[in-house]
């Protein structure tokens, strides 16, 4: 007899198990040394038997978060000269570890609000994961001031917040009763925002997505409830794939096929040039791309490069350089109407090139 062939999930399962993928990238990444993330291990369930992934994932991996990295924190960095606390929301967070790593690092005082949502499936497994390591409920806060709900799927701390919902549902029924209702939502529209999209989007229809983002920039354009009161500035980083029209791109497409992941979201973007649209489309100021292929030529300094170089043994040069070449960062800045009077300069967050191109 022939041994069962593995079973691939289906549907949603399929999506999910990205996150998967991602989590054990990063647990293989921290492993070999290229990053510091102490707080992975307690998200990957039996961590101590996952294999080390190939270099060329772990570089990949790297590249990615140092840029990641560097945006966010320059957002921190902004809401601090402009003199007020920001808020970040990340969708799709699957494992992420990003919350326990601004708040145990040296911008911790800026951040009024950090917010996760994902599917409830993923929710569940985190906020148990949550509860079960005191590496990570240590930094949500007293005990007495953590609190599950929703049956589980959700949890509440002073400042981190974990909520389920399915992002491809009109966001006026899916996140509008749980970030803008009562008289003190969740979601401040008077504090600088910052929403995070690490691989999510591009698993959604182009409608969905775009519906996603009107939805925030119409949230944050609302007429202020008081004249004492203004809404505030808005950014966006996406990260995922596109141009997979061409033969490379083709082969991702039909890896993920196999396993049941389709990526209907990548359809609007087959050119570099294509990616600002994300934002422009919807009235934003500032709208920037990266492919990763650039940044690790161009915006990593050369003592980190010869760094990681040390690491591991990388033969596939070309192969790496093609797998970054497909994969991109996108950002951009939707000001509010009072953008005179603002003192931080909103319209420059970016990445800072290292190397001379």
């Amino acid at each position: 007899m022939f041994p069962p062939r593995p079973r691939v999930p289906e549907g949603d399962a399929a999506i999910r198990a990205t996150d998967n993928d991602a989590a054990l990238a990063r647990l293989s990444a921290v492993r070999r040394g290229y990053l510091s993330d102490p707080f992975i291990t307690p998200l990957v369930p039996r961590a101590h038997l996952e294999p080390a992934r190939p270099p060329l994932i772990n570089i990949g991996t790297y590249v990615r978060s140092e840029a990641l990295d560097e945006l966010v924190n320059e957002w921190l960095a902004l809401s601090a000269q402009e003199g007020t606390q920001c808020q970040i929301v990340s969708m799709g967070a699957g494992s992420d570890t990003r919350f326990w790593r601004i708040a145990t690092g040296p911008s911790k005082d800026t951040l009024a609000r950090y917010i996760e949502i994902d599917f409830p499936e993923i929710t569940t497994k985190k906020a148990m994961a949550i509860r079960k390591s005191k590496d990570l409920s240590a930094v949500l806060g007293k005990p007495e001031d953590v609190s599950l709900a929703n049956g589980g799927t959700a949890l509440h701390s002073p400042v981190y917040h974990l909520l389920a919902a399915d992002l491809r549902q009109p966001p006026a029924e899916s996140l509008g009763p749980l970030l803008t209702t009562g008289p003190e939502p969740l979601l401040s529209p008077h504090i600088p925002t910052l929403l995070l999209f690490e691989c999510v989007l591009v698993y959604m229809s182009p409608s969905a997505s775009g519906s996603l983002l009107q939805w925030f920039t119409d949230y944050f354009a609302a007429k202020p409830s008081s004249p004492a009161s203004s809404t505030s500035v808005l950014g966006c980083i996406v990260y995922e794939m596109f141009a997979l029209g061409d033969q490379f791109g083709k082969v991702m497409v039909n890896n993920l096929k196999a396993r049941n992941v389709s990526l209907p979201g990548a359809e609007p973007y087959p050119t570099f040039e294509s990616l600002p649209n994300r934002f422009l489309q919807h009235g934003w100021e500032v709208a920037k791309a990266l492919t990763l292929k650039d940044i690790r030529r161009e915006y990593i300094s050369q003592a980190e490069l010869e760094r990681i170089s040390q690491l591991e043994m990388l033969d596939e040069i070309e192969e790496l350089e093609l797998v970054l070449a497909h994969y991109a960062i996108t950002w951009g800045v939707k000001l509010p109407s009072n953008a005179d009077s603002l003192r931080a300069p909103w319209h420059e967050w970016g990445i800072r090139r290292k190397v001379a191109s």
